[in-house]
Parts: C-alpha cells; sequence; structure tokens
C-alpha cells in the first residue's frame, strides 16, 4: 500500500510515436495528465485510448512556463507528489517504490538521476541531476525556455535525493531546436540580471556557431554578482573557450580552460575537452597531463551536467596516444588496455593497442 497519490503531468504536441512508450513507463503513478498545446496527428486519442487524463490549451505566444504552468494547474488538489515529464523520456520500472521510500513528511522536492542522452548500447552519455518531483502547492514555472521550477514559499524548501530514480530521455533526432534560441534572448530581456537566463543563452550561442556572441554573452555571465555556482561558472569557460578554439585563438582557449580547471577542480570535464582540443592540435603533452589528471576524479558530481566523454573510454584512449606520441610506451600500454576494458568493441582501440604492444615489447 502507498503512502502517498503520485501524479505525473506532461505537455505535448504531435507525440503519437511515443505515447505507447511513455504511458507504460509512466504507470506506476496513480494518474497521469497530459495537456496537448495543438497536436495535428492521434497523440490525443492515444493518450486517451491508454486512460489517460487530456487537456487541450493553447498557448500564443508560446512560452515552455506558460505550457507548465497550464499542466499543472490540472493536477487535482488532493495530489501528494507531482512528477513532470516529457513523452519522449522513460522512467526505469520501479520508480515508484524509490520515490515511495525516499520521500519524507517535510520533503518539497526530489533529486534524481537524468540521462539526458543514451549511447547506442544503452549506457548512459550526459548525465544530470534532475529536481521535478514536487509537492502539488506552491511551485510554478518561470521562463520561456529551460524552465525552472520555483518555490513560491518563504519557509526552507527540502530536497530529498532518490535513489534508484532514473529518467532516460529519448527524443526525436529530427525534432527542431530552432525556437530555443528566440525565447532564450526573450528570457534575457525579461530577466536581464539573471544569471541562469545568461547562461543558456550564451550556451546557444555556441550551438548555433555564433562565437563571439558566445564570448560576450558567458563573460557577461561570469560578470554578474548572482553568478556564484563554481561548476555552472566552470561551463561558461569551457564554452568561451571552445569558441575561441573555433576562432583560431588557441592562446585565449588555453587560458580559458585552465580558468574552467581552477574554477571547479573536481570536475572532470575541464580536463577531458581540454585534451580533446590538445589532440586535434597534435599538443602531446597537454594531452597527457589533462587527461590523467582527469582521470584522477573518480566521484561524478551530484550537482552539475556530467559529460559522457569525461567518463567512458575516452580520458585512458587519449593518454594511450599522448603517451605513445611522448615514447612513454609502458605507460600507454597501460592506458590503451584500461580504453578497451571500457570499450571492448571499438576496432580502432583494438588496433592501437596492438600498435602499442608491438612498439613495447620492441623496446624492452
Amino acid at each position: 500500500m502507498y503512502n502517498y497519490k503520485v501524479c505525473v503531468y506532461a505537455i505535448c504536441k504531435n507525440e503519437e510515436k511515443f505515447v505507447d512508450r511513455w504511458v507504460d513507463s509512466m504507470k506506476e503513478a496513480d494518474l497521469i495528465v497530459v495537456t496537448d498545446t495543438g497536436s495535428e496527428d492521434e497523440t490525443v486519442q492515444r493518450l486517451l485510448n491508454r486512460g489517460v487524463a487530456v487537456y487541450s490549451d493553447t498557448v500564443n505566444p508560446w512560452r515552455f512556463d506558460a505550457a507548465r504552468n497550464l499542466s499543472l494547474a490540472h493536477v487535482p488538489d488532493d495530489v501528494d507528489i507531482c512528477v513532470c515529464t516529457d513523452l519522449d523520456e522513460t522512467f526505469e520500472k520501479g520508480w515508484r517504490d524509490c520515490l515511495e521510500r525516499a520521500w519524507k513528511p517535510d520533503a518539497k522536492m526530489g533529486k534524481y538521476i537524468y540521462n539526458w542522452s543514451l549511447k547506442p548500447d544503452g549506457s548512459p552519455d550526459v548525465q544530470i541531476y534532475y529536481s521535478k518531483a514536487h509537492t502539488r502547492h506552491n511551485f510554478k514555472w518561470n521562463y520561456p525556455v529551460h524552465e525552472w521550477l520555483c518555490y513560491l514559499e518563504n519557509g526552507p524548501r527540502t530536497t530529498v535525493f532518490i535513489e534508484g530514480m532514473v529518467l532516460n530521455h529519448r527524443p526525436d533526432p529530427t525534432k527542431s531546436r530552432g525556437s530555443y534560441l528566440p525565447l532564450l534572448e526573450l528570457a534575457a530581456e525579461e530577466d536581464p540580471q539573471g544569471d541562469r537566463v545568461a547562461y543558456y543563452l550564451g550556451r546557444e550561442y555556441m550551438y548555433a556557431g555564433l562565437w563571439q556572441k558566445c564570448i560576450d554573452t558567458l563573460k557577461r555571465h561570469l560578470s554578474l554578482k548572482t553568478a556564484t555556482w563554481n561548476e555552472e561558472r566552470c561551463a561558461s569557460m569551457r564554452w568561451i573557450a571552445k569558441s575561441y578554439y573555433e576562432m583560431g585563438n588557441i592562446r585565449e582557449m588555453y587560458s580559458w580552460y585552465y580558468r574552467a580547471i581552477a574554477e571547479a577542480p573536481g570536475l572532470r570535464d575541464p580536463y577531458v575537452e581540454c585534451a580533446k582540443i590538445a589532440y586535434l592540435l597534435a599538443d602531446w603533452p597537454v594531452v597527457f597531463f589533462m587527461a590523467e589528471e582527469a582521470l584522477k576524479i573518480h566521484e561524478k558530481s551530484q550537482t552539475y551536467v556530467n559529460m559522457g566523454y569525461s567518463w567512458d573510454h575516452t580520458p585512458d584512449d587519449l593518454c594511450a596516444i599522448a603517451c605513445y606520441r611522448l615514447n612513454m610506451f609502458d605507460r600507454s600500454l597501460q592506458h590503451a588496455q584500461a580504453a578497451l576494458a571500457l570499450n571492448p568493441t571499438d576496432a580502432r582501440i583494438k588496433n592501437n593497442l596492438l600498435l602499442i604492444k608491438e612498439k613495447f615489447e620492441s623496446e624492452n
């Protein structure tokens, strides 16, 4: 017998192909509520056929926060715990039991693992911690895009970690994110001093290849008094570094990667990203140093994004190649073996290991 009434709520538009998979994943909840914002396919009918409560609302002009607030408003008042998801996401089985075990009477939000992307074998790629499980009342979604769940009370907002609750993102690769940039520019107009908005806008400029705009916006982010989250400041510095590389300014690129590392030395990502670019530049001492430093970090962040390439075979692979180029064949062999253990089907890594073994044996 469960102690809490749990509702999953979502927004959707033209997502008929995800309906059955999504409902199968969410059906551990007591009820599922969806706000459809104008589907022209069979999304609504398929949801209704699966017993989902569906509401149709128009959001014009479009903003994600407005849509999510409409969706939340359709959740019955007697619900204890709301869980917001999208139709291209799925929970791993047993999530409801994990939620119930972790929840406390004074809890307001729950934090759990969100795999933003998965590798072809289904293992996590980009991984973060989500906080989209919350109590029914005193919450509101803010910002036109990259919307954020805001607590409206002045008292403490107790957040519990929900061990074993994992949400996987399985998106439609053809779906455009073309609306993101104008919505982020709108968000920046609405909240010019908002550090979170400034960060996301700068990152979106990077995704769009607008390198100078990315640099200027993220430097402004770093200058804001409220921009005190070290891991996000580190991310801004990483994207500035990448943008300088794309513009051909290698000196500034390295400078900003070093600043990123100093800002959050416990994150693997700035080390690995610097090593990856140094590899492209054939700067083998930097590749070796950065990749080995990354491997000294053994715990993922529980508060920020963890990039998949920082935790798979990549650091060892880069070390193996750099050590080979630097004539450190014994260390090259160790790292090549470690890389293959993490990715045993990769033909390139296998071939590299054979080459390194031959070189090591010839030198000893």
